[in-house]
């Protein structure tokens, strides 16, 4: 197939980082409730083997994910989609205590938005998914989750239970009173504030505390929604479990990889030491001093399923 053209229509802008061996481009999505969603699109210079859409973390920007994008674009192939949740970066339309949002509009819509962009621009190619934390949550919410392989980083249940000692009164705090006190007073969950990433709106961050509160976490909106693809999705699923990171301890990454439970399921457990650093914690897998490692990593199993 002919590699898929930039048109007019997507408010395409270059980026002025663009490497030799990919290009990037600024773009802005349309969500099935019309909501501007402002995403990254990331093309090797070759015809791609395969598209992908990269789901962030709570509250972080989507360029964040440039260099891993750019990497699998360049040593791989692979074109992808990152995008900026409502209320998020350049997908805040809104002051955020005005902001309208639940945690599901995030896979539903924002998310939603990225997969019908892939499947404008890719048809016919292979697509995947990669989820870091919250991003891996999201995908059963995903209209047809219509990926052959996703690869979950940091990606966990957040129910309080899963975590032991102090980490267990840290989360089981979060929940139950530093979200629900932030709200009452502010109306958003200041993320900045509180050392964990961008402002988040008010209605996600009540979802998420309430999800937080329940042994079952996302279940009960999955279930509301008669599962979602949460069960009914069938591909290859690879979930990275860091071995020092507090925000995702592996046992809450086993509870969330077993929600898929009928995907090909596979936690991978990633130790510093192994790779030579002192630590990669909740966000390092997706820092440059990682691309000869984890990303080559992530990139042969997105590319090949090797």
């Amino acid at each position: 197939m002919p590699a898929p053209t930039l048109d007019s229509s997507s408010n395409v802008r270059p980026d002025a980082r663009d490497e030799s061996t990919a290009r990037s481009y600024a773009i802005t999505l349309s969500a099935p409730d019309g909501a501007p969603i402002a995403a990254d699109l990331v093309m090797p210079i070759e015809e791609p083997r395969g598209a992908l859409l990269v789901a962030p973390a709570m509250g972080v920007k989507r360029r964040y994910y440039a260099g891993f994008a750019k990497h699998l674009a360049s040593h791989h192939g692979l074109a992808s989609i990152t995008i900026d949740y409502r209320g998020i970066g350049g997908s805040r339309a809104t002051p955020l205590h005005a902001t309208r949002a639940a945690l599901t509009d995030w896979g539903e819509l924002d998310l939603a938005a990225g997969t019908d962009e892939l499947a404008r621009r890719f048809g016919g190619l292979p697509t995947h998914y990669v989820g870091h934390s919250v991003g891996g949550q999201l995908m059963g919410f995903v209209p047809d989750a219509p990926f052959e392989r996703a690869l979950f980083v940091g990606s966990q249940s957040g129910y309080w239970g899963h975590w032991d000692g102090m980490h267990r009164a840290g989360m089981a705090m979060l929940w139950h009173a530093v979200i629900p006190a932030s709200l009452a007073t502010l109306g958003y969950l200041p993320g900045k504030a509180l050392g964990g990433g961008e402002d988040v709106p008010g209605g996600v961050a009540r979802q998420w505390a309430t999800w937080g509160r329940d042994p079952e976490y996302l279940g009960v909106s999955a279930r509301e929604r008669d599962g979602a693809w949460f069960s009914l999705w069938r591909g290859r699923l690879r979930a990275y479990a860091i071995s020092d990171d507090g925000y995702a301890p592996e046992r809450a990454v086993r509870a969330l990889v077993d929600v898929y439970r009928n995907a090909e399921r596979e936690v991978r457990v990633v130790r510093p030491r192994e790779l030579g650093a002192r630590e990669i914690g909740h966000f390092g897998f997706f820092r440059s001093r990682f691309a000869a490692s984890l990303w080559e990593d992530a990139g042969r199993y997105l590319a090949d399923g090797s």
